[in-house]
């Protein structure tokens, strides 16, 4: 899975569930991305993202 379709499908989730949910470009090192869903933060990186770190990113987030 891209970053970019792990993106998608958390907007898609927040938006169903009324939470707040952005992306910030600028705020992560290189070229990661600062992701806030709610009241939890995380960081993606850039590229292919295995299921393993797709699911580790969905139980940080609170969405799993």
């Amino acid at each position: 899975m891209k970053r970019e379709a792990l993106i998608r499908e958390l907007r898609k989730v927040a938006r169903e569930s009324g939470i707040e949910f952005q992306v910030f470009e600028n705020n992560g090192k290189g070229s990661h991305y600062r992701v806030r869903f709610g009241t939890k933060t995380t960081t993606l990186k850039s590229g292919d993202l295995t299921p393993t770190y797709v699911k580790l990113v969905k139980r940080q987030l609170g969405v799993d």
